[in-house]
């Protein structure tokens, strides 16, 4: 399987309409790969707050349209990163989009970890509960966004859905992109599992992003990384390595925490 993880640099005085008809150039360019990834929050910027209301659009709206019809014309799974989503009954979300080789939307995530710590996405954004998979020819991809690489039990949940690859976009600043890479490689080792984790390049809103996008082996080895300006990576990836490493080194089998309801050996609360 060929995957492309296309980082995109997003410069504040690049108009959204310019930039999703050269990001969809981009794609159709990368008609020899088997999957192609898009970063969190390409549209806007992942810290442009202020423009989450204003560029915000609906499911079926204009990047929907544009990203499918590339999808469509390179011929490829294309995970086409997340954009800011209106649901006109309800909050925005930051909502991922993956469309099969026919530009079918085959899934949409809505981003279940918010960033900010009250501030930001946190509080203008809305969050998803439901967990993705999206079964593609040999792997099945499992989908994060983000700030939800910080958070173990939600790739667990991925691995038991049947995930054999994460799949995560983000808008990740370069402040701590030495968590970025740290984390990217804890997944891949602890799920047994690739790792594919496209970021932006540039700077959104003040805030310069990491870049370094990363492809992982399930045991843990970089295949390949990025450097900090706009980028296509592309790796060729075996898919059986999944299920090979998780026969040759069987430590999913040994779970017992989250298998069942831990027992509490405290003394009880006193009434």
């Amino acid at each position: 399987m060929r995957a492309s993880l296309i980082q995109i640099a997003v410069d504040e005085g690049e108009p959204v309409d310019s930039r999703r008809r050269r990001v969809a150039a981009l794609v159709r360019e990368q008609s020899g790969a088997d999957l192609v990834v898009l970063p969190e929050l390409w549209t806007t910027g992942a810290f442009a707050y202020e423009e989450f209301g204003r560029e915000a659009e609906p499911l079926e709206g204009p990047t929907y349209e544009t990203m499918a019809e590339a999808a469509s014309d390179a011929g490829v799974w294309l995970h086409a990163g997340s954009i800011p989503e209106r649901d006109p009954e309800g909050p925005l979300y930051n909502t991922s989009l993956v469309f099969s080789p026919s530009g079918e939307l085959a899934a949409a995530y809505r981003k279940i970890h918010r960033f900010g710590f009250d501030k930001g996405e946190a509080v203008l954004m809305g969050a998803g509960r439901d967990l993705v998979t999206v079964r593609l020819p040999g792997t099945t991809l499992g989908v994060a966004t983000c700030y939800d690489l910080r958070f173990p039990e939600l790739f667990r949940g991925l691995v038991d859905a049947g995930a054999e690859t994460l799949v995560i976009p983000a808008g990740w600043p370069e402040q701590r992109r030495a968590h970025w890479t740290l984390l990217a490689q804890a997944r891949a080792v602890e799920n047994q599992a690739f790792v594919l984790a496209c970021g932006t390049a540039g700077t959104h809103a003040g805030v310069p992003q990491a870049g370094h996008s990363i492809v992982v082996d399930p045991w843990g080895e970089v295949l390949a990384e990025a450097g900090a300006g706009e980028e296509v990576l592309t790796v060729d990836l075996d898919p059986a390595r999944t299920a090979a490493t998780r026969e040759q080194f069987p430590a999913l089998k040994d779970r017992v925490l989250g298998l069942e309801p831990p027992r509490h050996r405290g003394r009880p609360r006193a009434t």
